[in-house]
């Protein structure tokens, strides 16, 4: 150990300071995994969802008709042609009316679930797999139970059965469109499907509610209940209500697979998803209008997405609220 003399008085001499640098080997080891685990899905993300997205662009302006090759450039010839379809215009119309509806009343029923489930002392477990086992059906197999066993036309399917015990007549639920008994069959289906998966994410927020909130209010008398709820359960489930709702658009818009096998060839009611695939490939197959109509469908989804985004403060932070 070497020493200094200071005014005649031995010092250790200072210990040399090492800088540490971090190993390549494990940094490049870091790198390695991380594009062994994210690779493939990025992998498939460009070639199942990116590129396909780009080439519907690419095919919105040009004539491509029985073909996915484009052959002649036609601006905004397609969507001149989509804007002007009657049929089209009006599915935009009737679902956003439809998703006016079915929002609010998806988001209500998946709340009180929440509520309900979230109160209970005993088998919370098994009424939470109870209400979220119907997400893992499909939407073809909930389509064909609603429409040949439940709503059935005839006096065999359940809801006429249980009718016709209070003496009311068969109701042909898919095949009148005056009134309009299908939009009861396509909500309930929607509902059922739709209600468990969003009350999974209302039962994790309440979860994340502090304690000491209640405990605060009950201290300062505010009654358990609907005061409660209004007060400090409802504004603490803000960003979680958000992104429900904006998932729920998104969902109302996109709707396909019910409407397709409950309505069949009927021609009220159809969702814009419909509109488009009987316009690419109907008896014209004209892919570059149904992918101008596609492109149409995502601005708007965009648009009514960011403009509920807004109106709901969705990404602001706590301090702007």
């Amino acid at each position: 150990m070497s020493t200094t003399t200071t005014r005649g008085v031995a010092q250790p001499a200072p210990a040399k300071v090492s800088k540490t640098r971090p190993r390549r080997g494990l940094r490049a080891s870091s790198t390695f995994n991380f594009w062994l685990f994210t690779g493939p899905f990025l992998i498939g993300l460009i070639i199942f969802v990116f590129v396909p997205i780009g080439w519907s662009i690419w095919l919105s302006f040009f004539e491509a008709r029985f073909t996915v090759t484009p052959s002649e450039f036609v601006g905004f010839e397609n969507y001149k042609q989509v804007l002007t379809d009657a049929d089209f215009r009006g599915s935009l119309v009737t679902f956003t009316v439809f998703a006016a509806f079915i929002v609010p009343a998806t988001w209500a029923l998946s709340l009180g679930l929440a509520l309900l489930v979230n109160r209970l002392r005993f088998m919370r477990a098994f009424f939470r797999s109870v209400f979220f086992l119907p997400t893992a059906v499909s939407y073809v197999a909930a389509s064909l139970i609603w429409k040949m066993s439940l709503f059935n036309g005839v006096r065999f399917g359940l809801a006429n059965t249980v009718l016709g015990w209070f003496g009311v007549e068969n109701i042909a639920w898919l095949s009148n469109p005056d009134p309009p008994w299908y939009w009861l069959v396509i909500v309930t289906v929607r509902l059922w499907l739709q209600s468990g998966f969003y009350m999974i994410l209302f039962i994790a927020a309440l979860q994340n509610i502090p304690r000491e909130l209640y405990e605060a209010a009950s201290l300062d008398g505010a009654k358990p209940g609907w005061q409660t709820f209004r007060h400090i359960t409802l504004p603490q489930l803000r960003a979680t209500s958000t992104a429900v709702i904006l998932l729920l658009l998104v969902a109302a818009y996109q709707a396909f697979d019910e409407f397709f096998n409950l309505l069949s060839k009927a021609t009220w009611g159809q969702p814009p998803l419909v509109e488009l695939y009987k316009m690419a490939l109907g008896e014209n197959q004209n892919y570059g209008a149904g992918s101008a109509g596609a492109v149409v469908l995502t601005l708007l989804i965009c648009l009514v997405t960011l403009l509920q985004g807004k109106i709901m403060g969705f990404g602001r932070g706590e301090e702007s609220k």
